[in-house]
């Protein structure tokens, strides 16, 4: 049987320009530069700032894990939604071999806050107030600025 479509040659590599005559399309920026990373990256790194910070005065913390979810799930029997407020993170405890976990949910936090400086005070905030209902302390305790603009 003969095939009527002649196959490509070999050696020709992808296609250098789609049928337009403009060439490929790609990154609008290149993964160095902050307009690569998306929103969840961002956020991951805020909380990550605020981790370390934490951590020069807690080396406690290195045995938390900090982690950040997009939004708060309903989990257990009898939970269900109501009119109190979105929470903007959570602990769990450490039990059965499992580390302790702070959580900070992340489109709560972004739509509460209108600029990158005002979100990263926010979730510092969480974290702090997260890491003290873990230990048990009061906020003011864990960051002594807590609080301050």
């Amino acid at each position: 049987m003969d095939n009527p479509v002649t196959p490509r040659a070999a050696g020709r590599g992808p296609r250098r320009r789609d049928r337009h005559g403009r060439g490929m399309r790609g990154p609008i920026a290149p993964p160095q530069v902050p307009l690569a990373a998306s929103r969840a990256e961002v956020f991951a790194d805020l909380v990550q700032d605020s981790v370390e910070r934490l951590e020069r005065r807690w080396p406690q913390l290195a045995d938390i894990d900090f982690l950040v979810l997009e939004v708060p799930r309903l989990d257990g029997p009898g939970q269900a939604w109501n009119d109190e407020a979105v929470p903007l993170g959570g602990t769990v405890p450490a039990r059965d071999g499992h580390r302790a976990r702070v959580v900070v949910y992340r489109r709560p936090v972004e739509i509460r806050t209108k600029g990158r400086d005002e979100r990263a005070a926010l979730v510092h905030e969480v974290v702090v107030e997260q890491v003290a209902d873990l230990l048990g302390l009061t906020p003011e305790t864990v960051d002594p600025r807590y609080g301050e603009d």
